[in-house]
């Protein structure tokens, strides 16, 4: 399989982690789409950029997908020729849960609700007759 984060298929990745991270909330298609465009204009070819372009409702947006598993972070510390210590931080991408959240499929709470409904299986059909 290709390793190369696309739009359709950050898209997806988004949508199917947000909507399992969350069961009241469900992301629209669009809201997804352009969510996922919005952050690979960040990362472009790379799988790492450095923290300090983004703007605080971008740097938002990352953290929720830092929640969602999509993105980490990391940083780098290094000592200035004065001796004072620098610290870079970055945001990269998780393949790896990429490629899970868009292999997962929908959300499952149907799963959930079938299984929550199983009980009713396993009442006798006459319990469903009204009485007169």
């Amino acid at each position: 399989m290709d390793d190369t984060v696309t739009v359709e298929k950050l898209t997806l990745a988004i949508k199917n982690s947000i909507d399992k991270n969350d069961k009241n909330m469900e992301m629209e298609e669009e809201q997804a789409h352009m969510l996922a465009r919005h952050v690979l204009n960040f990362f472009g070819y790379s799988d790492r950029i450095i923290d300090n372009i983004l703007e605080p409702e971008d740097r938002d947006a990352f953290y929720m997908l830092e929640d969602a598993g999509l993105l980490t972070t990391e940083r780098e510390e290094t000592t200035l020729y004065d001796g004072r210590e620098w610290r870079i931080h970055y945001w990269l991408f998780r393949r790896d849960r990429i490629v899970e959240m868009m292999e997962s499929g929908p959300v499952r709470v149907s799963e959930e609700a079938d299984s929550e409904s199983a009980i009713y299986d396993e009442l006798p059909d006459d319990i469903w007759r009204r009485s007169e």
